[in-house]
């Protein structure tokens, strides 16, 4: 009887713990599928203020090294601030103010466009005949019903700029100030997290995973702004030497496109093939600069990129493409940009603290796994291809 009375009590506290467990799986399920539904609704305030902690954790090793010569804390984050908005505005100023320029004159090189893509026109002629009678038969059998609705839009650039500008501002200002704000109180901030840890070994442990976050994130943005702006001189050089118009702002833009794991690189190919069917009347011609970067891009993210950021900064192909799905989602452009750094602060966090093991706790086996001692099996590609 003592027997039974004991399996019975401790099948039913096995009960009551899946079951709290079952409760908790479902609450966390609940909560991550409400995150990026709040996150795109909160736009306005979560995107200046992740971008501004990710950049705040790359300035990091920066801040740490001017800590070390005797800078004071304030006196160090107001130098890297202002480091690096001087170095990204001259980047944007280089790219914008050249990119105006370019769509300015795209209305008035239409026609060069076309004549150069004349033989795919006339290949898709017919096509495109047929597209157009069964639009029109469908728009005059329902052009009684019909409505016709205009849409207003800013009738140039200055219209879009005046239009977003103010808001934009708020949001930089608001950016900078995190960063900063960030990283003065960054060494106090980490200390007496470090300290009020209840035991050595859970102090120990924050410590690492904190310097292992830092670490890898300012690692990958360090060595792929590296290899994209080593990319993006290259490329200025090849187009000046084909007789391309504003070198150094294609140059900017294939830098800045290159940091969006597989897409980036394809839209710069875009983008380099419409410039280069607006410039040159030859359709062979024109393809050079796009044909170019694509090969340079094959020899970056095949041979330089894998020999630079190694097997220390490698993560499963599958986890970037759902992140860079996911950010885009979430915020766009920005958001894709942010992908592989959000990805790797996540990623530190979870091999320390014990990934959610859904497989064990379906059959009884635990719900996390160790975290910092597994090994990661699944194949892995460098960061950021």
């Amino acid at each position: 009887m003592v027997r039974e009375s004991i399996v019975a009590s401790a099948d039913h506290a096995f009960r009551r713990d899946r079951l709290l467990a079952w409760l908790a799986l479902s609450a966390g399920a609940g909560l991550v599928l409400a995150i990026p539904f709040a996150l795109r609704a909160g736009a306005e305030f979560f995107l200046p203020t992740t971008t501004a902690l990710v950049i705040a954790i790359a300035l990091v090793p920066l801040l740490e090294w001017m800590e070390r010569r005797g800078l004071p804390s304030g006196l160090a984050a107001l130098s890297c601030v202002l480091l690096f908005l001087t170095v990204a505005n001259v980047a944007i100023a280089s790219i914008v103010v050249p990119a105006t320029d370019w769509f300015a004159l795209l209305p008035s090189r239409i026609a060069q466009i076309r004549r150069n893509l004349s033989p795919l026109i006339d290949l898709y002629s017919a096509f495109e005949r047929f597209i157009d009678q069964t639009m029109g038969a469908i728009m005059r059998s329902s052009a009684s019903s019909a409505r016709t609705v205009r849409v207003e839009s800013p009738n140039s650039l200055f219209d879009l700029v005046a239009t977003s500008a103010p808001h934009a501002i708020v949001q930089m200002v608001f950016a900078t100030l995190v960063v900063y704000f960030f990283l003065s109180g960054w060494t106090r901030m980490r200390r007496r997290t470090i300290t009020s840890r209840g035991s050595f070994s859970s102090a120990m442990t924050t410590a690492r995973v904190i310097q292992e976050m830092v670490d890898r994130t300012s690692a990958y943005l360090a060595t792929i702004t590296l290899i994209n702006m080593s990319l993006g001189v290259i490329v200025s050089l090849v187009l000046w030497f084909v007789g391309m118009p504003t070198p150094v702002m294609w140059g900017g833009l294939v830098a800045i496109l290159n940091y969006i794991p597989y897409f980036g690189p394809v839209a710069a190919a875009g983008l380099l093939g419409v410039g280069g069917l607006m410039t040159f009347a030859d359709l062979g011609y024109a393809l050079v600069p796009a044909a170019m970067f694509v090969g340079l891009h094959l020899v970056e993210a095949n041979l330089f990129t894998p020999l630079l950021v190694g097997r220390r900064l490698t993560i499963n192909p599958l986890l970037i493409l759902i992140a860079l799905s996911f950010w885009s989602w979430v915020w766009g452009t920005t958001g894709a940009l942010l992908a592989v750094p959000l990805l790797i602060i996540v990623k530190t966090i979870l091999d320390a603290a014990g990934r959610p093991d859904i497989a064990g706790f379906l059959f009884a086996e635990g719900t996390f796994t160790n975290g910092p001692d597994d090994e990661d099996s699944t194949p892995s590609a460098p960061l950021g291809r």
